[in-house]
């Protein structure tokens, strides 16, 4: 999969892109990544990407003209048009199941917006948009990367284990069981007995109660 972002600070993913799993994720080679800078399809000397809205109001909007110019010449980089993803509080809101429809996808592209928005003609470029959550970032780039995450550990061999991303929270529409680890007593804390027991059917049948027990108790909503 081929995954690019455009936005005024390209740089903002070198860490999260560099690091854990998604580092791992282009070393296999089932991701390319590449950060495009929105400056570079500005054309006066102060590279300006964004100006006061037209109304009135507190703020500076993203010009719609350097998104255009630089779609167009992205887009027509590489042999597949890009599933093209912008960010903002009026998105649909993001699920598990969005990400699954991302990972199927061979190209995307998120459009990061900054300040108080996007100029609304450049909306006309999303194949989708997307909020987390009723809040606001300053960042469209912190909320891409979110996604990004969400979507490259359901590609095909990024996880070591291949059914660890089919045993998750909202993989089944739950919330995940509770995980432990060693030790099996920590400060008077125990390990449930039947996790010890090395009986698999009893396992699974109480993973999949305290599954719903939780989403129940904590997400009354998934059910």
């Amino acid at each position: 999969m081929l995954i690019e972002t455009l936005s005024t600070f390209p740089t903002m993913f070198d860490s999260v892109m560099g690091s854990s799993m998604m580092r791992i994720a282009q070393e296999k080679g089932a991701l390319e990544f590449k950060a495009h800078d929105l400056r570079d399809w500005t054309h006066d000397r102060h590279r300006t990407t964004d100006d006061e809205p037209y109304g009135g109001g507190q703020g500076l909007v993203m010009k719609c003209a350097p998104i255009f110019e630089a779609y167009d010449e992205i887009a027509a980089s590489a042999a597949d048009e890009p599933f093209t993803i912008f960010l903002a509080p009026a998105g649909t809101p993001f699920k598990q199941d969005h990400a699954r429809l991302l990972a199927g996808k061979r190209r995307l592209l998120f459009v990061c917006g900054h300040y108080e928005g996007i100029d609304e003609r450049a909306y006309k470029l999303a194949d989708a948009c997307y909020s987390l959550g009723d809040y606001v970032l300053t960042s469209g780039e912190l909320a891409s990367m979110v996604i990004i995450d969400a979507v490259v550990r359901l590609l095909p061999g990024v996880l070591g284990d291949e059914n660890s991303a089919l045993d998750e929270s909202f993989s089944d529409g739950l919330l995940e069981y509770p995980q432990y680890t060693r030790p099996a007593s920590f400060r008077g804390m125990d390990v449930p007995p039947v996790l010890l027991s090395g009986d698999h059917a009893k396992v699974a049948a109480w993973r999949r109660e305290q599954s719903l027990e939780r989403t129940r108790r904590l997400r009354p909503d998934l059910l």
